[in-house]
Parts: C-alpha cells; structure tokens; sequence
C-alpha cells in the first residue's frame, strides 16, 4: 500500500499562502536534498486545482535550471482534484479527480507503488483529513512572520499528530515531520 505524503511551506505565524514571497532565500543545498528525497520516493503527485494552476505553467520550462528534480516533476503522473477542471482542461502528465474525491485517493493509495507526493495544503485536506488519508507531513517551519494570509488547515476539525522527526537545516528552516496516530 502506498502513503500519501503532504508537503508545504509555513512561516512562524502560520501563513503558507505566496510562498514565493518568503522561501527562496533559504533555498539551499540542504532544501535541495531533502525536497529530492522526497519527490524521489514518490511516483506519483497529487494536487489541488490551485497548486495545478500555478506547477503546470511553471515546471516544464524549469529542466535547465532544476535538472534532474524538474525532469521528475515532469514526468511523473498527477492527479488533480477539482470540481472544475476537466482530462480535457489539463496538460502535463495530468489527470482530474472529480466526483469522490477521497474514495479515488483511498483507491490510488491501494495500488502497489512508491508514495504519493502532495504539494502544499488548502481546500484539498479537509475532505483528506476526515478520511484519514494523509500518511505523513512535511510541514517547512520558514523564520518569517508574514503577517497575514491564508494559513495553515485553516478551518479543520481538530486533528492530532505524532512528531515523527526535525530536521534543521542550515538556513534555520526547520522540517517538522508528523505522522497520523
């Protein structure tokens, strides 16, 4: 049985919306290394429309710049949960998940293979929490105070977690890895 594995990128007051405004400073060799282990044990993503919109005009001009890691973000399968978006709407190695959405995560988590890859959190992880879908957590502790935007499971039932491993990098990002009791 594969795991879903959720990454994403927080300041210290919680915020995770427009992290190009407070994360690429701190990107380094160590981020490089830790984001590749995880993409690399992965061989699938899943995606939220929004996450979509904003990875799929990007990654595929990226192979020069990103390598290696921006080739595998090309070429592995997506799949994509909206209510709007239709096969017909998506391009690069994607597929829409519509309809029930949580029955169609539990089922691609049955098939055998590496993990499944989430990319950044939002309207996605409440349907994903109340069915106890996500394995693991990758939450990206950023030393900035942003002061406003949307932060975190903003909205979600209480939910507890077991601290599985820190890691701090260099840059005085701190990885929080929890995983579901």
């Amino acid at each position: 049985m594969r795991r879903l594995i959720e990454t994403t990128f927080i300041t210290l007051d919680g915020v995770i919306s427009a992290p190009e405004k407070f994360a690429a400073p701190y990107f380094g060799e160590e981020y490089t290394a830790y984001a590749r282990e995880l993409l690399f044990a992965a061989d699938a993503l899943l995606l939220g429309r929004k996450t979509y919109e904003i990875f799929a005009p990007v990654w595929p001009n990226m192979e020069e710049i990103e390598g290696e890691y921006a080739v595998r973000m090309n070429t592995l399968p997506k799949y994509v949960a909206s209510r709007t978006l239709t096969d017909a709407d998506l391009t690069w190695n994607a597929t829409v998940i519509n309809g029930d959405v949580a029955k169609e995560v539990a089922r691609l988590k049955e098939q055998p293979g590496k993990n499944i890859l989430k990319f950044s959190t939002g309207d996605l992880d409440r349907t994903l929490l109340e069915h106890q879908l996500v394995d693991e957590y990758h939450f990206w502790m950023f030393p900035v105070i942003a002061g406003s935007g949307t932060r975190v499971l903003d909205g979600i039932d209480t939910t507890h977690l077991k601290l599985a491993k820190t890691t701090t990098l260099a840059s005085s990002v701190v990885v929080l890895t929890y995983t579901t009791k």
